[in-house]
């Protein structure tokens, strides 16, 4: 069954590529304004991504140290 889908999916990607070799020029401006939008959303992402990490560390944190502490207890019993 994978070697039916691979004359396919090497088709695909033939068809991608030449799409992206005769694609027309793009007469598009982008101002400075622009840049420092991409700039500013690529910071809130990683502010918020660091927001969901504190907000969650301990919750983490405990779910990590409990797994530990259920395995000692788990070897001391079957001891």
């Amino acid at each position: 069954m994978r070697n039916s889908t691979r004359p396919a999916f090497s088709l695909l990607v033939t068809v991608a590529l030449g799409l992206l070799c005769v694609s027309p020029a793009a007469l598009a401006y982008l101002d400075p304004s622009t840049g420092s939008m991409v700039v500013s959303a690529i910071v809130g992402i990683f502010a918020s991504i660091a927001l969901a990490v504190k907000t969650y560390w301990y919750k983490i944190k405990g779910f990590f140290r409990r797994s530990g502490k259920q395995d000692s207890a788990a070897r001391d019993t079957t001891e």
